[in-house]
């Protein structure tokens, strides 16, 4: 039996997943053709991996049922966003890419920086999964009050 992807509630509406997947589809058709042939598997390959990074790790966290593990891969995504980002401004620097491109690339990221920040904050507040068993924050112990060798040897009053 074949799943359906595209349920209302799945990954698909999720605005900053869908806003990142056109996202590196633009890097793809507007940066790529842009490079020249000996950057095919240097910068070229790198833009096409930090920004394939970006919804794929919103989706990986998605697909976590614990609200610190989708925080996580946030933070990862939001990193290949800078990542993308500094290969953008490297590429213009050596004049493969023209100043008009990378600000509407650079205000694209600081939109998509935005969503993520957003989203990142709503799954802090949602708490999903946490006290569940397997959560983290069950995994961890707390602190423990540890007595000393000459408290257990002091006799008590």
């Amino acid at each position: 039996m074949a799943m359906n992807m595209t349920s209302e509630k799945g990954l698909d509406s999720l605005q900053v997943w869908q806003r990142s997947v056109e996202f590196a589809i633009q890097i793809y058709k507007q940066i790529l053709p842009l490079l020249p042939p000996e950057e095919k598997w240097a910068l070229a390959n790198q833009l096409r991996r930090a920004s394939q990074s970006i919804s794929a790790n919103i989706a990986e966290g998605y697909g976590r049922y614990y609200y610190q593990e989708a925080v996580r891969f946030c933070y990862i995504a939001r990193g290949s966003l800078e990542e993308t980002y500094s290969h953008l401004v490297l590429a213009n620097k050596l004049e493969y890419l023209p100043d008009i491109v990378l600000n509407d690339f650079r205000d694209e990221i600081q939109e998509l920086h935005r969503m993520l920040n957003g989203y990142i904050s709503f799954l802090k507040r949602s708490k999903r999964g946490e006290g569940e068993p397997g959560s983290i924050e069950i995994l961890r112990e707390g602190p423990r009050a540890y007595e000393s060798i000459t408290d257990l040897e002091t006799p008590d009053p």
